[in-house]
């Protein structure tokens, strides 16, 4: 089928017409998954028009069970993975690289023989290179070899983005490429080896506050930066993309403003009260040195800018992981 048609049909059927859509959110009962799905109800799309397989019960690295999904699906919003830390990523690097890559794969192909009308990669900024030029230009993250404890992850789902792009040259399949940057909010794995960095330094630090530590111990030097998205913010972005976006350059959905681990650490400490010391563990990993997105393209192609002030989405978080324990 010709592009041209795909993105037609692709117009009719989303568009301003999303709620008339039926939409696979893979990862749809997860940390981002959940606020994407929120996302969609707002906007009114009806519950039985949105379909979250579960883990538990379906095996995306099946390529059945990936065929079952996507039949009769007009949207597919693919965040499902396995992610985590620093710590899982070097722990089960094989594990992280076959299954982000034979679900993505699997998921794209069984979508384009099923018709579905568009395909929505959800990405990873562990895809850039290790020493990506800051901030990082979508056009960077061909331009090198990722940090070494995140690369297995971050290749796997590089790779999506050239079967996306492929995909579109020689089918006409819709699928385009999202890249968020570090996401926060509630609704995060907090306590568990799968913890990203935020949540990992609320816990760490709620808990010497509670039980009246001098000090609390923090993996890496706290020199190394990170850019975070509110996950309701990235939410956001994901469906406007889905909604207006139609080609396969990858885009950056992020703030494009940059923190040192060092003030996000001294931010957490601030709102939940901890007066202890902080002991910089600098035999464990920082990895990546620096990260930060140019954001200009995701503003540009379809009206994406992030609203949430980072302390203040830091303030949602903290009360949300406390009114859960």
């Amino acid at each position: 089928m010709e592009q041209g048609i795909y993105v037609n049909i692709y117009n009719i059927t989303c568009g301003n017409m999303i709620e008339n859509s039926e939409i696979l959110v893979t990862g749809g009962g997860g940390f981002l998954g959940r606020h994407v799905v929120n996302n969609l109800l707002e906007r009114g799309v009806p519950k039985e028009k949105i379909t979250i397989p579960r883990s538990k019960t379906t095996n995306l690295t099946d390529l059945d069970n990936c065929k079952k999904v996507v039949k009769d699906k007009d949207i597919v919003i693919h965040i499902a993975g396995r992610i985590g830390g620093i710590a899982f990523n070097q722990k089960y690097p094989a594990e992280i690289f076959y299954e982000n890559a034979i679900m993505g794969l699997q998921l794209i192909e069984a979508a384009r023989n099923a018709d579905v009308k568009k395909f929505v990669i959800i990405g990873t900024t562990c895809s850039f290179p290790k020493f990506a030029p800051i901030p990082f230009k979508e056009e960077d993250i061909w331009n090198g070899y990722p940090a070494e404890e995140t690369a297995p992850y971050g290749i796997a789902k590089k790779m999506l983005i050239v079967q996306a792009q492929t995909y579109k040259e020689q089918y006409g399949f819709n699928a385009i490429s999202l890249i968020p940057t570090n996401l926060y909010g509630k609704y995060d794995n907090f306590g568990s080896e799968h913890s990203h960095v935020i949540p990992a330094l609320i816990e760490r630090i709620y808990k010497a506050k509670i039980n009246n530590m001098k000090e609390v111990a923090i993996w890496g030097t706290g020199k190394a930066t990170r850019e975070f998205l509110y996950a309701e913010d990235a939410a956001e972005g994901i469906i406007l993309a889905t909604e207006k976006y139609n080609k396969t350059d990858p885009v950056n959905l992020g703030t494009g403003v940059e923190t040192s681990i060092v003030d996000i650490v001294n931010v957490i400490s601030k709102i939940i009260g901890f007066d202890g010391g902080i002991r910089w563990d600098s035999n464990r990993p920082d990895g990546t040195p620096r990260r930060c997105l140019d954001v200009r393209k995701a503003y540009k192609e379809f009206g994406f800018e992030a609203k949430t002030d980072l302390e203040a989405g830091l303030r949602k978080t903290i009360e949300w992981y406390k009114s859960t324990i």
